[in-house]
């Protein structure tokens, strides 16, 4: 018997040869066909892979199967971002976009995402559509199956979906006013799906880990401070730099630096879009932001009258209301934002040009556009803290919470409690702390905002003290 395939948050991740194989994936992959075919008048799917290990052999795998089952395939030219299959989903009438790539995950995972034809992540419904037709096994006939021949017979088309992305970014945004703006910035690319990209859009940036490999030099490539410490001390080892961009390994996820090599979390990044998509371009829309979100983006909504909604945690549960909604922006803690007028989808290097052409437009530091926002809505600090610990003791923290054990962390006493995904607890003064398990890894993370990081950090403390006896 098979094992058992489980889509998380954001598509099915597993270790590279433990469960993540070619045989599960073609059984994934089948499931994949059966459903475009049972789902869609024009069974087409578009499939890439990103800069992970053996990405182009299990896109290859995907392909045969999809072919055995008389699906049509457009399949990208070379290793791409998650946006890029989104847009290509969307542009070129595809039923659906496969890529293959385990996003921020450790080097030793890879993982399957699925994408739909709007150009965002597939509902979770049909998800556990496409997860309930898993078969234990598959024959191995869709080996022998050349992909060359389709090419040649036209089953199989391949497409330049990196430079579809970069017509798509010329058409959107200001390139001209960043390029003439005398502002130095510099990309990080984790080594991930964004490095060829940065460089034909914006070919004077500064470029840090844009090449080859696989391993990630063993690090996550996650864009959160504690994996950006080469990026940190560029900006600090290199005076004029006035913001730091990184971009995860499917370049789906935002990091951010200031000129002064301090990080900018993801809270602030969805408050500075907010406040200049509103404010300068005149744009207009709901707000819908995860649970793990401040709630000061409530607060900037309202000053602006826009409305808003809080989901929970999963990218996937804001893309369903963009696509039936007017949304202006749809955003997660991790990093993942999207907003009107591009996909339904998470882009880590089109949230970066936006907050670029404003530095570049309003001719402000992002220092300084970060004190509009707290002008409007007060300083806040946040850290999130994953806490890797045992089963058992994760599911006796979680039991606790599901019984409301914890009336306090250390001297904060909690004033309220809200359990939309998790279970986020509210003290004095707009302090709160959140307690979640992850969807797409073996951790338990905690979450806190307080008006420093030395409070933060007190917060996060008592709260694992508090937690873990």
């Amino acid at each position: 018997m098979g094992t058992k395939i489980k889509f998380g948050t954001d598509g099915w991740r597993a270790i590279i040869a433990e469960d993540f194989t070619v045989d599960n994936v073609a059984r994934v992959a089948q499931a994949t066909a059966v459903w475009v075919k049972k789902n869609s008048d024009n069974p087409t799917i578009i499939i890439g892979h990103d800069c992970r290990f053996a990405g182009a052999l299990f896109v290859d795998t995907c392909v045969k199967i999809f072919l055995q089952e008389g699906v049509k395939v457009k399949m990208s030219k070379g290793f791409v971002s998650t946006p890029m299959i989104s847009l290509g989903a969307n542009k070129l009438n595809c039923a659906l976009g496969v890529i293959i790539t385990a996003s921020h995950n450790p080097p030793a995972y890879n993982g399957y995402k699925l994408k739909a034809d709007f150009g965002g992540p597939l509902a979770p419904e049909h998800v556990q559509e496409v997860e309930d037709m898993i078969q234990d096994s598959i024959s191995n006939d869709y080996k022998a199956i050349s992909i060359e021949d389709a090419i040649a017979a036209g089953k199989v088309e391949i497409v330049d979906l990196e430079t579809m992305y970069v017509k798509h970014v010329e058409a959107n945004f200001d390139l001209e006013a960043i390029r003439n703006s005398g502002l130095k910035f510099v990309y990080d690319a984790m080594y991930g799906a964004g490095q060829n990209v940065m460089r034909r859009i914006l070919p004077n940036t500064e470029l840090l880990h844009c090449e080859a490999n696989p391993s990630f030099y063993g690090q996550a490539p996650e864009p959160i401070a504690k994996n950006l410490k080469e990026l940190e001390a560029f900006i600090k080892n290199n005076p004029g730099i006035a913001c730091g961009l990184a971009t995860d390994g499917d370049a789906d996820r935002i990091g951010l630096y200031d000129s002064n090599g301090e990080f900018v979390d993801s809270h602030h990044i969805i408050l500075l879009l907010i406040h200049y998509l509103v404010k300068h371009k005149g744009m207009s829309g709901k707000v819908v932001t995860a649970f793990s979100v401040t709630p000061r983006v409530e607060k900037l909504a309202a000053l602006y009258n826009l409305p808003q909604e809080t989901t929970k945690v999963g990218f996937k549960e804001i893309a369903s209301k963009m696509v039936v909604e007017d949304v202006l922006l749809g955003g997660e803690e991790s990093g993942g934002i999207a907003v009107k007028g591009h996909i339904p989808e998470r882009d880590g290097i089109w949230m970066g040009l936006i907050i670029w052409e404003y530095m570049a437009k309003s001719g402000k530091s992002l220092e300084a556009l970060i004190e509009e926002v707290y002008a409007l809505v007060g300083e806040f600090k946040f850290e999130r803290n994953d806490l890797h610990i045992t089963e058992a003791l994760k599911q006796k923290i979680i039991a606790n919470c599901k019984g409301d054990a914890f009336k306090t962390f250390g001297d904060y006493e909690v004033r309220e409690v809200k359990t939309i995904d998790g279970w986020k607890y509210f003290f004095d003064n707009e302090k709160w702390m959140m307690i979640r398990a992850s969807g797409t890894e073996p951790v338990l993370r905690t979450y806190a905002e307080a008006p420093t990081l030395e409070e933060v950090r007190k917060i996060l403390s008592l709260t694992e003290q508090t937690i873990c006896n």
